[in-house]
């Protein structure tokens, strides 16, 4: 599946339109949750009680009968990821459905919109009176069938509307390559460090924006509860996290895209994130490097080239001396690793990308491994 996103250029009435959209599919959602709660209802029934909320409620029926099915399908996932975590028994909370309070999208099926011949212009045609948008962007939408289009999404933002468009296609990239095989290991002091021993800057977006974010985030908490000028406000503070955000996914993109096109095979520490940031000295640090999207995007982009990716265990890497295997201890300050056995001296994340690189090599293909190979 690929995703294509417009801008959605249109008028005041159409935006407050789009959120009465969101608002139904919210209600709807909750509805069916509820229902899930009082009757373990199974998800074809959450399904056809969407007809019996049109008829119940007449504001409901103003939404496409696909865009409400859609919205039950929603509270189904939710329900499917609850029942998956007690299956795996997964420790501590099992994520239990909870009721919506600040839903930003509405998703249509083959129904309820209409695309122009030239791909610039999209009309909804429900009851909610949506109506004709113009699409602002890049993309050639229109060099798809209409058939190969299986969902539309209207997401609101801090920044203003969109459009997605959810494509069913493949999309496959011819690896050149390259005979190099790396290892990286990230950390905050530079972002990576692979077996090479080159570096990536860490940008730090987050604590750079800090102290805007502060900024206006006080003159938030100034404003007048329930007032226009407060509503501005928490719209510039949303805004400024946004741009962090985008700033982020950005530099995750085409840090992984350049790591993948220019090696055959990478691999990395398999480290526990969402353990590592219950320290809080480092939790903020931890947040803004993003490892957790840079990863999520190797793995993407690893799977278009047809390139394996390896995750190993994270014991003793940097502990380990990559020249001779001898164990030197050393604490998070000391940053140079100097090897008391065979005299290696080399930076600490360039000491453990080389283990990292060297455990992946010995395990990949090996049965019993317990390192995770992907392509």
């Amino acid at each position: 599946m690929l995703i294509f996103e417009y801008k959605l250029d249109g008028t005041k009435q159409q935006y407050a339109a789009i959120d009465e959209a969101i608002r139904i599919v919210q209600f709807i959602r909750n509805k069916c949750l509820r229902l899930w709660m009082d009757d373990h209802a199974t998800k074809n029934e959450l399904q056809c009680y969407c007809a019996v909320l049109a008829k119940d409620f007449p504001f409901a029926s103003y939404l496409n009968s696909q865009a409400r099915q859609a919205s039950a399908d929603r509270a189904w996932s939710a329900i499917q990821r609850f029942y998956g975590s007690c299956k795996q028994k997964k420790p501590g909370k099992k994520g239990y459905p909870r009721f919506q309070k600040d839903n930003r999208s509405v998703e249509y099926k083959a129904t309820g919109w209409k695309l122009a011949p030239d791909g610039r212009h999209i009309t909804f045609t429900d009851g909610c009176g949506i109506g004709r948008f113009r699409l602002v962007g890049t993309r050639d939408i229109e060099t798809f069938p209409v058939k190969q289009i299986k969902r539309v999404r209207l997401v609101r933002r801090a920044d203003g509307y969109y459009c997605q468009f959810v494509v069913q296609a493949e999309r496959k990239i011819e690896h050149v390559p390259t005979d190099k095989q790396v290892g990286i290991d990230v950390g905050l002091k530079a972002f990576y460090t692979d077996s090479e021993g080159e570096t990536v800057e860490n940008p730090r977006h987050y604590r750079k924006a800090e102290k805007r974010l502060k900024r206006l985030q006080r003159r938030l908490s100034k404003k007048q509860k329930k007032s226009k000028n407060r509503k501005k406000a928490r719209q510039a503070v949303a805004k400024a996290h946004l741009k962090v955000q985008r700033q982020r996914e950005d530099f995750a993109r085409k840090q992984a895209n350049a790591l993948v096109s220019s090696h055959d095979l990478i691999a990395f520490e398999d480290v526990q994130i969402r353990n590592m940031v219950r320290n809080r000295h480092f939790a903020k640090s931890i947040h803004d490097a993003g490892w957790g999207r840079f990863l999520l995007w190797v793995h993407y982009y690893a799977t278009l080239h047809g390139i394996p990716v390896v995750a190993v265990p994270p014991h003793y890497t940097s502990q380990q001396c990559s020249g001779g295997g001898t164990l030197v201890k050393k604490t998070l300050s000391v940053r140079t690793h100097v090897c008391t056995g065979c005299g290696v001296v080399l930076d600490r994340d360039h000491n453990a990308a080389v283990n990292i690189l060297q455990k992946a090599l010995s395990t990949i293909g090996q049965m019993g491994t317990d390192a995770r190979v992907s392509a």
